[in-house]
């Protein structure tokens, strides 16, 4: 048996944090070895200008930069912004997402603790509507040369070589382009960009988070009820309408290792400040993050709407939260005269 006393010591946020970048090295690692160095180069910058950014606003703010600066929190911030766009995006579209991200998202909201919004996801949505083209430019896979990526980021924009469309914006453009008349077996035994289960390359990167996120879960960094109930219920409404109609909606696993389901569900909806903090408001932001993830992408006008759900979900936390608060021991069952 174990002695007291059993209250453990709470993490910092620093720790906490820490062991967040930590779990991401997985899937990192995946990424370079598919699409290239150019992943680190943008995970480099965008956490020098998150790291100036958010320096200069404590500064402005008259709050103690040091203490808020080294506590890791911008730098995940930085980081799943990189991991979302584009690895070959141009520079200043990676600068100006993080200062959203830091500037507007998390600090005109108070700072650390007070923004109501998932700050990565803001820079995400704000993009894509901005500069769509852009956001949807995507290195082919087994694409290793840093060199014309390095030009795309910091010179001239002639991809022509080295772009593909992502396996999931693939899926929907022949899907909705009436004259090719497709199925998704004939779709995802053509097109380069699909591997086995998954997208080609994404897969590993997929695998990689799972592997993050199951460390982050033995860690105790996050609980097991957003990233179960996000993966359960992406993986059967995909496998119930596959199941009703296999020709036009794809299945479980493909949703599941493509895209940017597996980073969702492990990095992105256990935000523990914009997401739910009850157990039982955890699942539900878990389902309707998934939900809205599947829909968007079925039906939706971007090929992934993870970043469109969980904005979403966050305006209904405070609602959720308020509708799930645990009895009080003891006053249960306590009536009003």
């Amino acid at each position: 048996m174990h002695t007291s006393p059993h209250v453990l010591k709470p993490a910092s946020v620093q720790s906490v944090m820490l062991k967040v970048l930590l779990a991401l090295l997985p899937g990192i690692s995946a990424y370079v070895w598919f699409f290239g160095a150019a992943i680190l180069v943008q995970i480099a910058l965008a956490s020098v200008v998150a790291l100036v950014a958010e320096a200069l606003v404590l500064q402005l703010r008259g709050k103690p930069v040091m203490n808020f600066l080294t506590d890791g929190s911008a730098l995940v911030t930085a980081w799943l912004i990189v991991l979302t766009f584009p690895p070959i995006a141009p520079w200043w579209l990676t600068v100006v997402g993080v200062l959203i991200a830091i500037v507007l998202a998390k600090h005109l909201y108070g700072g650390l603790g007070q923004n109501p919004f998932n700050p990565a996801m803001v820079a995400f949505c704000t993009m894509i509507v901005a500069y769509p083209q852009l956001m949807s430019q995507w290195p082919r896979a087994d694409m290793n040369a840093l060199g014309p990526m390095l030009q795309a980021i910091f010179g001239s924009r002639d991809l022509d070589a080295i772009i593909m469309a992502t396996p999931l914006d693939a899926l929907r453009t022949v899907l909705r382009n009436p004259e090719q008349n497709a199925t998704i077996a004939s779709i995802l035994g053509s097109h380069a960009s699909f591997g086995n289960i998954g997208g080609h390359g994404w897969e590993w990167i997929a695998a990689g988070y799972l592997l993050g996120g199951l460390w982050l879960l033995q860690q105790r960094i996050i609980t097991w009820h957003t990233p179960v109930a996000f993966m359960v219920t992406l993986a059967l409404i995909a496998a119930a309408f596959n199941l009703a109609n296999p020709d036009r909606f794809v299945g479980a696993s493909f949703h599941l290792f493509t895209g940017s389901a597996m980073l969702g569900a492990f990095f992105i909806a256990t935000d523990p400040v914009s997401g739910c903090t009850t157990p039982l408001g955890k699942l539900i932001f878990a389902v309707g993050a998934a939900l809205l993830t599947w829909v968007i992408r079925s039906f939706g006008a971007y090929p992934d709407g993870m970043a469109f759900a969980i904005l979403i979900m966050n305006l209904c936390v405070p609602l959720i939260d308020m509708k799930t608060q645990p009895k009080v021991f003891g006053h249960g069952r306590d009536k009003q005269p």
